[in-house]
């Protein structure tokens, strides 16, 4: 039986940087249901501490993930943690726009936020590392 799958990036400040990785991939960022979270924190099945506020809108403090529209493509969660990046990413993603448009890709990233960490190539494929606003190393291949 096949499985789904779901990326999970660890964050201080998941809501920040799921924005920012929905900007950078043309995803959204997956609504939340804000009467359903004010239902479940009236009835005490959730506490008020379980909450924040995220662009005027009431979200869960855990997380938030982000979508693409196009089907088969996988979420990425960026989950709550209370420590920042200290160690290189184990694993990274890979945003893969052909080599015409890497340049482009690479230029418009780093005017998003991101910063170039270095340049690889190996025969004819080049790609070029860098790191989201929290320091995740991505690759644009």
């Amino acid at each position: 039986m096949p499985f789904d799958v779901q990326v999970v990036v660890d964050s201080p400040s998941p809501h920040a940087l799921a924005d920012w990785w929905a900007e950078a991939l043309g995803w959204q960022v997956e609504p939340q249901d804000e009467a359903l979270i004010r239902r479940l924190v009236e009835s005490g099945a959730a506490a008020e501490s379980d909450t924040t506020t995220h662009r005027g809108a009431l979200v869960w403090a855990a997380g938030a993930a982000v979508t693409s529209t196009e089907p088969g493509r996988p979420r990425v969660l960026f989950q709550l943690v209370p420590e920042a990046k200290t160690v290189k990413n184990r694993l990274h993603l890979d945003i893969r726009v052909g080599t015409d448009r890497q340049e482009g890709e690479v230029a418009r990233l780093v005017g998003l936020g991101a910063r170039e960490l270095w340049r690889g190539a190996q025969g004819p494929f080049t790609w070029v590392t860098l790191a989201d606003p929290e320091g995740n190393e991505f690759c644009v291949t």
